[in-house]
């Protein structure tokens, strides 16, 4: 569970300081590939977010200076709700939420790129002709099943992700 101490060090990571975060339950746990400007809060359920934590970048670069109010207040919000309702235990009784959100950059096509992640659970992957060097077969390891998605902040890029995920009925 996530406390408000903790929600620090996700401001640092999604911010580019330090990278990305992944809080694992078992910390012997080889890491999980992360993606750049993400947070990812373990649970039995997963809800995505998407959030303009940055601005646009320039010259090529897809992200750029932070945007307070509407990103990280925003990613705030989201991160304090899901901690007072895991913290109630009346509310969800033995269920806790988790959370994969990740960083819009106020693109539209960021945004979508950013969103594909949140199907990849529902993707099955064909690995019959993927061998290890060893000549096994590869453990893939299984993303997070995200069952609804808050954000994005502009409506151009709610519309593109939701007729991403539409597709695969998370809408």
């Amino acid at each position: 569970m996530v406390s408000a101490f903790e929600w620090y060090g996700c401001f640092l990571l999604l911010t580019g300081v330090a990278g990305s975060i992944s809080q694992r339950t078992d910390p012997l746990a080889p890491p999980a590939p992360e993606y750049a400007h993400s947070i990812r809060l373990d649970g039995d359920i997963i809800l995505g977010g998407l959030f303009p934590v940055h601005a646009r970048g320039e010259r090529g670069a897809p992200c750029g200076e932070l945007k307070k109010e509407k990103g990280i207040h925003r990613l705030e919000a989201m991160l304090f709700a899901i901690d007072l309702i895991n913290k109630d235990p009346d509310l969800l009784p033995n269920v806790t939420l988790g959370a994969r959100i990740l960083d819009t950059c106020s693109r539209d096509t960021y945004a979508l790129e950013q969103s594909l992640t949140f199907v990849q659970a529902l993707i099955e992957r064909d690995s019959t002709d993927v061998r290890c060097a060893s000549g096994e077969q590869p453990i893939f390891a299984k993303p997070d099943k995200i069952i609804g998605v808050i954000g994005a902040a502009a409506s151009s890029v709610s519309i593109m992700v939701a007729n991403i995920l539409r597709l695969f009925k998370m809408v």
